[in-house]
This record gives C-alpha cells, structure tokens and sequence, in this order.
C-alpha cells in the first residue's frame, strides 16, 4: 500500500465520519466476507479486553489490548471497529501512533513502517454499542432487567461480528491463538458469565468490582461475550469420556434457581449422546458453561447461553427435550472446534449440528424417532439457492435456513451411501482427529477430501449435487399392467443404493450415474421409491 502522510489521512477520515456516527442503524452490518489485504497479513495471537459497563447510560469505556504478529511490513494497520463507539487514543508497542476512524474501520498509520513480526497495539475507546433488534439473530447489547428489575445485560454478535464491541480483524479465518483476556467491571451485586475460567473478581472502587475471565484456547470473536446478571452459579463435576473432569456450571437468575438442578442433569446427559458420536467435549481444560438469557441461546464457546424459560418437548419415558438447549451445545463441537473458513461454508458447523439433533434422538427413542426428525428437517428445505454459492462470503450473504435443513439432509444421505460402519467413525474421526482441529479451518472441499479418503470412494459428484447446486433426484415411476411398473431416474450424482417397496417387501438395488436403462420392478402394490426418504428426491408417476 502506498504510504500516505497521516496527517492528512487522519484528516480525510474525521471530516468523512463526523456525520456517519451519529446513524445508529447496523443492519447493513455481516460478518467476514472478502478478507482485505491489509488483515491477510495479521495474525491475531492474543486480545484483552478491560471495559467499564455503564449500565445506567448503556455504554462501554475502556480499552482494548491485541497481540498479533506481521507476516510482511506495512505502513497501515486495518482493525474493525463499529462507527458508534469512538477511540481517543493507540499505542502499537507502547509508543503513540496516529490514527483515524471511517465508517466501521480504524486505520493505524506508520511512514516508517510496522515491521514484520509481533507487535502490542492497544485501542482506547468507548461509547454506547448497538443495541440489538433482535437478538441473537439481529446483534448488539441487550440492556434489560429480570423480574425483580436487577440488571441483566447480554451480547450477541454472530451476524455482524465482534466489531460491535471491541476492535478486532473481524474474520472467522483468524482465532486468537493464545487466547482471550476479559476484565469486565460492574456494580458490586452483579455477575459476569464468561468464556474460559474465573482468575478472580476484584474490588475496584466503593461500588464496582472487575471481573476477570481467561480462556486459552483459541475462539471465535463473536464468542468473546460476557453476560451480566444478578446470577446464581450451580456447579457439579462431570467425567468425560476421556476421563478428564470437568465442571458444568450453570449460571441462572436467582429467580429460575429452582430448575437449575434439573437443566444440569440434560446438559449431562446430552454431553454423553454428544461424545459418543463426536468425541470427548472439546474444551476440558476449561468447563461445560451455560448463561442464562432473555433471548434465544447461542453457542458462546464454554459460556453457551440459554433462553427458552426451562420448557420442555415431552416424549414417552419422561424424556425433556430443549432442541435450542442441545443445538448451541452441540456446536461445542461443530463451530467452535471444527470452525469454517469462511461464512460461505457456514453449513459445516450448521447442517452437521443440525444432524446431531437426529442422532439424539437416534440414541433415546431410536431408528423411528431418527426418521421423524430428518423427515421434519427435510420438509424444511426451500431449495431456492445452493447451500454453497462462491467463496468468501459474509455472513449476511450465506445465512438462510438451507444451511441448517439441507445440509443435515445431506448427512443423512451419506450415511445411507456408505452405510453405518463407515459413515459414523469417518464422522467422529473428522472431529477428533483432523490435524491441529483448533487451529486450523475448514472449507467444505476439506470434508469432501476427508469422506473421499476415509470411505475408498470418490464422493464429489454428491457434494457438489447436494451443496452446489438446487437439483432434485428426479425419479419417474411409469405403470406398464396391473402389476408391471418401469423406474427410472435422468440425474442421479453417482451409483447410489436404492430401496424400493413392493408387495414383497423391500428390493434393495442400485442405480447408476449417467445411464437411462430403466428398471424393470413386479409388484401387486404400487412401488414406493426409497421409502425411508434417504435422497432429495422427486418421484414423478405416469
């Protein structure tokens, strides 16, 4: 980049945002996208966040701390930062350094050059955040009180990222990989819900304390949310099935402290059903979190939060069922350790959890309560644009209910095509022993190469069917006599497995790629093509 004089540069910037700041609307707001080239060459280590809550005046004052290391010398610094909150002051390497803020970015400006290598910047900043519309799914502060009017502040950030809080290279290809610090200080009375575990809680004053809350393993920015509240922590150990012990902790409102004994016993139980199918909980070291919130929960890494007022679906054995409770669980696993590259292969982390959700109920009521979930997911298919469209997408281009519904769908088939003994071991083996799993990031061309390698088979043409394109497999039933019918299919992938329903029972048979022999079937019945629903399909009779 060419080197600009900064103080001109910091002049453009101030006169171009003096009336941008004033316009609270961030709906325009995603996640990721395009990676600038300016943050290609950052990668974050480490951030501390210290802030002050004012909760009377809903706003945040404080600074931010970030480790990262140059891969090359640059002249600027390129840092996301929400255009409502302001910063005073950055040091990089403790020296003061120019600086200017335009829309939602910070330019940090150097004619000498930041030289390749590590290097501390530290942000100071405050004013008030977003406030969020809808959260989760329309992100910020929620500024509320529980029903004895004690404060109750909460921060949810996926859509539009960490930026609404704190400065940060707002990617989902970069974690901090030594961690996260977070000094959150509150009024004395108060609690912080927090990633990683409690250091300690400090007086900081007559009336404040700080709250100090680590984690070191890395985490994705949207993550990195504290909860305030007049809370009540339920703890009780748990083994996994490692060995190791590990702490769930339940932090709920004083108010709701009689469920929480209850909510504890499904975590333990879904944690349980969770590793058997993907291996032993991800973040041991640390503890099996969940918050109490006033909206639907999120998969906050360690911290995950719950919202759904401790109601329950009843099914036969007395079994109690939160599917938002088990989804942001799950994502334990698929999201915060086997993290996407980027938003457009959202699905991973999504569809997969999704598919955990047939698998509960697979191991509680079995092979019948399985159909009847995928059944219900594949109902939810709209199919109007492909579950992968491009590369290097924001969140807000990527997300629709597809990523969830049809990318589960898509498990699902997979288990069929390479059959129980290979799909469910390639399934865990992908979690647990994918290489560098917390550090590394995956697109879907890595799972296709994973299930290529693990099943002997050549499986690209059914990814790209199912996640690249918006086909159906389109199957036409054609009745000769009475008790004579032709099948056959125009698209099918690849050579797939087929179960057909006759009069006598179930023919299993297969059908090929690119051929339109039609299959000849005898039955007194009409036949049912691929009764359990194992493909996207459609069945046209003639």
């Amino acid at each position: 980049m060419k080197t600009i004089r900064p103080v001109l540069f910091l002049f453009v910037l101030l006169v171009s945002t003096a009336s941008f700041a004033q316009n609270r609307d961030i709906s325009y707001m995603s996640s990721g996208g395009k990676l600038r080239p300016l943050q290609a060459i950052m990668d974050i280590r480490h951030y501390t966040l210290a802030l002050d809550v004012d909760i009377p005046k809903k706003s945040i004052n404080g600074y931010a701390e970030i480790d990262l290391l140059l891969t090359k010398a640059t002249d600027t610094l390129l840092f996301d930062l929400v255009h409502l909150l302001r910063v005073s002051k950055i040091t990089v390497d403790k020296k003061d350094a120019g600086f200017g803020q335009k829309g939602d970015s910070i330019f940090i400006v150097n004619n000498n050059s930041y030289k390749e290598g590590k290097h501390t910047i530290r942000v100071n900043y405050g004013g008030e955040p977003p406030i969020a519309v809808r959260p989760p799914w329309k992100g910020g502060f929620t500024w509320t009180t529980d029903k004895t009017g004690n404060p109750w502040v909460v921060i949810n950030c996926q859509l539009e990222g960490a930026k609404v809080y704190f400065p940060c290279k707002d990617h989902p290809s970069d974690e901090p990989n030594e961690g996260v610090d977070l000094f959150i200080t509150i009024p004395k009375g108060l609690s912080v819900a927090g990633p990683g575990l409690l250091q300690g809680v400090k007086n900081t004053g007559k009336d404040k304390a700080t709250w100090h809350w680590k984690t070191n393993y890395t985490i994705s920015n949207y993550c990195v949310v504290f909860n305030i509240a007049k809370y009540k922590v339920y703890s009780r150990p748990y083994t996994t099935v490692g060995g190791h012990t590990v702490p769930i902790q339940f932090y709920v409102l004083e108010e709701d402290t009689a469920h929480a004994n209850h909510l504890m016993d499904l975590r333990a139980r879904d944690t349980r059903i969770l590793e058997k199918y993907f291996g032993e909980y991800p973040w041991y070291k640390e503890k099996i979190g969940i918050a109490e919130v006033p909206n639907p929960g999120m998969e906050h890494q360690t911290m995950v939060t719950y919202g759904d007022k401790f109601k329950y679906d009843k099914y036969p054995g007395g079994l109690d069922y939160s599917a938002n409770l088990f989804h942001e669980f799950g994502h334990e696993w698929w999201a915060n350790k086997v993290t996407n590259k980027d938003w457009a292969h959202m699905w991973i982390q999504e569809g997969i959890n999704t598919y955990a959700e047939a698998l509960f109920f697979k191991e509680t009521l079995g092979e019948t309560a399985y159909d009847s979930v995928i059944i219900s997911q594949r109902a939810g298919i709209r199919n109007q644009q492909p579950v992968v469209k491009a590369e290097e997408m924001g969140m807000a281009e990527v997300y629709n209910g597809d990523i969830y519904s049809k990318g589960s769908f898509f498990m699902h088939t997979m288990r069929h095509v390479l059959g129980d003994s290979v799909f469910f071991p390639a399934l865990k083996k992908f979690v647990t022993d994918v290489q560098y799993p917390y550090d590394k990031f995956f697109t879907t061309q890595d799972v296709q190469d994973f299930f290529n390698k693990q099943s002997g088979r050549n499986l690209d043409a059914l990814f790209d069917f199912y996640l690249r394109t918006t086909n159906t497999m389109d199957f036409e039933l054609r009745r000769l006599r009475p008790d004579t019918y032709i099948l056959s299919i125009k698209n099918s992938p690849m050579d797939l497995p087929l179960d057909i329903l006759t009069d006598k029972g179930i023919v299993h048979t297969t059908i090929a790629a690119n051929k339109s022999t039609p299959l000849r079937i005898v039955s007194k019945t009409q036949p049912v093509v691929d009764p359990k629903g194992w493909y996207f399909k459609k069945v046209i009779m003639q």
